[in-house]
């Protein structure tokens, strides 16, 4: 399966270095831990050429190039979950023969307890993605599943939050919120944003209410919503009114639609390498619109070392990685003001190290009113 990959010794080396657990080393003898950063790619590896095992054909010249041939099946995959799209049961089940048949040789097989055919009018999930036909039109909405976790955990961390302050509450959240909404923006949610900003503001009213049971509602709400967000006109967002800080919301999050990856393309493939970053830095980072513009003006890169401002070759995958990514590169950028020139003020996104250096024309500078800060803070922004 390896013979002809080009990193095959570096994968052998992965098999042979062990685990490290709770500061122990664990010597693996055959196989890969669960879990393992090295099962993707072998997955990647062995199950490179599933569609044409499928059946799957794609238009080679024309405008249609690179779509799917009209009365073919199309098969998408992520690591060793997949979906195939047929038009008829007779068909999926002589696809899943024709797979069948392709994996023995890999070793690999179906878990029979998670495959399942079904017809598109009563939908599946996948990734966190429910795809159901809607009166006759497929829609990829996030599954019921993904909601309820969500909304389980929203609710989860204010209830263990009671007794803090505001800013406390919107430094927790907010990460959470834009790493949801960043990873379901590629879909049909914004219907679903707008539910769960309804329901998390009512998670809010009540921990705002039971920090100040003595108040009335009309005093809690003054003192906690309001027109923090200023690129807004709306007043009943959350926000600490002594620091400013105030929380995002999900539908603040731009529906983006997911750009269809080229026929046989692999993550792997080292020919297709400057594709690949091609594709993840054309991909807009879900960041406020004015930090959004600058980072496209700068070409990416800061206004002061003009080196890479974030990580966007590789951008993540998951809900949870997507929170950890944002809350590390608002924590690294950061808007400047230049003020050489004084009949003009102008923004301008740098690294914080390059913001805080020796540069005495970008120093540290506040904000002008309405431009909101893209970088550091736990200052919510209007996100794209």
């Amino acid at each position: 399966m390896l013979s002809t990959f080009p990193a095959r010794d570096m994968v052998q080396a992965w098999l042979k270095a062990g685990v490290v657990e709770r500061g122990r080393l664990h010597r693996i003898e055959e196989g890969t831990p669960q879990g393992g950063v090295v099962s993707p790619l072998l997955l990647n590896v062995a199950l490179h050429g599933m569609e044409l095992a499928a059946g799957v054909h794609y238009y080679s010249t024309g405008p249609n190039a690179g779509r799917v041939v009209k009365g073919s099946p199309t098969v998408i995959r992520y690591a060793d979950d997949y979906v195939a799209l047929c038009h008829s049961r007779q068909e999926a089940l002589e696809v899943k023969a024709r797979l069948a048949t392709w994996l023995t040789p890999r070793g690999l097989a179906f878990n029979e307890d998670k495959t399942r055919v079904v017809h598109l009018n009563e939908g599946f999930d996948f990734l966190g993605f429910n795809v159901r036909r809607y009166r006759g039109k497929p829609l990829i909405k996030p599954s019921k599943a993904a909601i309820r976790r969500i909304r389980e955990r929203l609710r989860t961390e204010l209830r263990s939050l009671r007794g803090t302050n505001a800013r406390i509450v919107i430094r927790r959240l907010n990460p959470i919120i834009r790493g949801w909404a960043a990873y379901y923006r590629t879909q049909v949610s914004a219907e679903i944003f707008g539910r769960l900003d309804y329901y998390l503001w009512g998670l809010t009213y009540k921990w705002a209410r039971f920090s100040h049971r003595n108040k009335p509602a009309t005093w809690v709400t003054a003192r906690y919503f309001g027109k923090f967000n200023k690129a807004r006109q709306d007043r009943w967002v959350f926000g600490d009114r002594n620091s400013g800080a105030f929380m995002h919301r999900f539908s603040w999050t731009s529906i983006v639609r997911h750009a269809l990856v080229r026929p046989g393309a692999s993550p792997d493939d080292p020919a297709l390498a400057d594709y690949w970053a091609g594709r993840r830095r054309k991909r807009p980072l879900p960041i406020n619109h004015t930090a959004l513009w600058l980072h496209r003006t700068q070409d990416g890169r800061c206004a002061i070392c003009k080196a890479m401002l974030a990580p966007v070759e590789d951008l993540p995958q998951t809900p949870h990685d997507w929170e950890v990514w944002l809350a590390t590169t608002r924590k690294t950028i950061d808007v400047t003001w230049d003020h050489g020139n004084p009949d003009k003020t102008e923004p301008r996104l740098t690294h914080l190290r390059c913001h805080h250096g020796n540069d005495p024309a970008l120093q540290p500078a506040k904000p002008p009113t309405g431009l909101a800060r893209a970088g550091c803070s736990e200052t919510g922004t209007s996100g794209s």
